[in-house]
This record gives C-alpha cells, structure tokens and sequence, in this order.
C-alpha cells in the first residue's frame, strides 16, 4: 500500500476547517477548486459588460477630443448596471473565497437584484470617474508639455484614480455583506484602504499584473477578457480585503451588541457537533517493526 502512503504514521489528519491553512497556497488551492465556476462568473459578468465595451471602443476611434466624439457619451446612461452585476459577482466570489456554499446562477442574481439600488449609483459614479480620468489625463498631459505646472493636476489625477480604484477592493464586498448607506461604505472603503494597506497593495498590485498581461498580448488576449480577468481580481480581491472587512466592519456590529457573529460561530458548531475529536498532537508513535528477510525456495 506504498502508494497510497502509511496509514500507521503518527501525525495530524484531516483538517477541520478550512481555515487552518493560510496565505500563498491555500489561496491557490481554494481558486483551482473553483476555477470552472469562476469561469462561468466571469462570463456571466461580462454580458452586463456590453454597455461599457462599446462606451470605450467609441472613446478609443477618436484620436482627439472634439463634439463628434462627445455625442456618442450618451451610452454611459447603460454604464449604470456594471455596478449591481459587480456587487453580485463580489457576492458570489466572496463566498468562494471564504468556503461558504454557494450556487453561481442563483446568487448571483439575487445578489444583482439585493444590490440594484446602490448598485446602480455606484455604477454611475464609476461611469463618471472612468471617463473624466479617460478624458483628462491626456489633456492634462498635453498642457503639462507646454506648462510644466500643469504636471501637478496630472499627478493628483493619477493618485486619484489609484486610491479610488483600491477602494473598489473594500466598497462592492461591505455592499454584499453589511447593512450600511452607500455614503457610509465610500467612507469606511477609504479609510479600510489604509487600514489594510498590506493586503490592498498585494491585491492592487495583483490587479496591475494582469491588466498588464491582457495589455501586452492584445489583441490574442482579449478572448481571454470572457473567462477569466474580472472574477481573478474580484477573487483576488475578496480574498485578500473580506477579512479586514470583516474585522473592523462586521465583526464591532456584533461585538457591540454583544451578539455572536454567525461566521465565527459556523466553525465553533463544527467543532462542537464533531463525533470524534482529532488528538493527534497527543498521539503516541507506533515502533514500525522491519519484517525479517524471507527466503525463497527454488
């Protein structure tokens, strides 16, 4: 039975939880166990994506900025329904990440319908932002040739744009995942950005790689853009970012009511429930005996 291994070696057994594994690995781990599904999320997500392809195909066939252009915006008022189609793909990746039950289809169209209101503004909002950072950066690179000053609105539209889209690491997975206004989830994003600076570079930088890889290899890659980029990051995101929601968000809603939080909780009734208990640091080690040599008769 060596192939199989030895049953009789002292040592730990299965795991309880999935928690007992941490970091680099067990991320890896949980994304393959997943990755069919997450698949079908990123398709999925992309069909309410249209709106916001065809925006940017029009923005990228006008060289320069003129009327012509400027009429074809009007597609943005579309833009608006990436926002609940984000918060439920967040949902469904959220569960995903944390080991949580969960049926792609199903979730994530109630998840969509849930989160349609602050959804859709935020939607907008995004819309908005994307397309003044879309528009001005250029301009503002343009006038910094002539006017060096000009560098200074620049950089503040590049920072800008970069703390804000961390932010989105934090804002769609407290809309899935805590009762709040969508005032109160932009300002504690901002602050969790801080907070949680470790986990939000990893996860920015993470991001940056894969837009990066999908740049370079245009245009083989963007077939690729249908099964995989949104729900990795999403993913990726919920993965790294959740448990610092869940820290200083959820889990003082619970505290302060001297209520249980019902993630915790999950694990604790495992272990409560469990016929057997695993004593394997207990465990004493069993003498393996060599067996004797036997002898062959010929």
């Amino acid at each position: 039975m060596a192939l199989f291994g030895n049953y009789d070696r002292p040592g730990r057994g299965v795991l309880k939880t999935p928690h007992e594994k941490t970091g680099f690995f067990k991320f890896w781990e949980i994304y393959f166990r997943h990755m069919w599904k997450l698949i079908l999320l990123n398709m999925l997500y992309c069909i309410f994506l249209i709106p916001f392809f065809i925006m940017m195909s029009i923005i990228a066939s006008y060289e320069t900025i003129t009327p012509e252009s400027l009429k074809w915006l009007w597609i943005t008022v579309f833009c608006g329904i990436m926002g609940p189609a984000t918060a439920a793909m967040t949902r469904v990746a959220r569960n995903f990440s944390q080991e949580r039950p969960t049926f792609v289809g199903h979730d994530f169209f109630k998840a969509f319908k849930a989160n349609l209101k602050q959804g859709l503004i935020m939607g907008y909002i995004d819309t908005l932002a994307l397309v003044s950072f879309i528009l001005g950066l250029p301009l503002y690179g343009q006038m910094a040739r002539q006017n060096h000053t000009m560098y200074i609105p620049f950089l503040l539209c590049v920072i800008f744009m970069t703390i804000f889209f961390m932010m989105h690491f934090y804002i769609y997975p407290m809309m899935c995942s805590a009762d709040l206004s969508l005032k109160q989830i932009i300002k504690n994003s901002l602050f969790l950005v801080v907070i949680g600076i470790k986990k939000t570079l990893f996860t920015f930088v993470a991001a940056l790689i894969v837009v990066f890889v999908f740049i370079v290899f245009m245009p083989y890659s963007a077939i690729f853009m249908l099964f995989l980029p949104f729900s990795f990051i999403c993913f990726t995101a919920c993965y790294n970012c959740y448990p610092v929601i869940r820290k200083h968000v959820i889990q003082p809603y619970y505290d302060q009511r001297g209520e249980e939080n019902p993630e915790t909780a999950r694990y604790e009734a495992d272990e409560d429930e469990m016929l057997f208990e695993d004593k394997a640091a207990e465990e004493i080690p069993v003498a393996r005996e060599r067996s004797a040599k036997r002898k062959t008769i010929r």
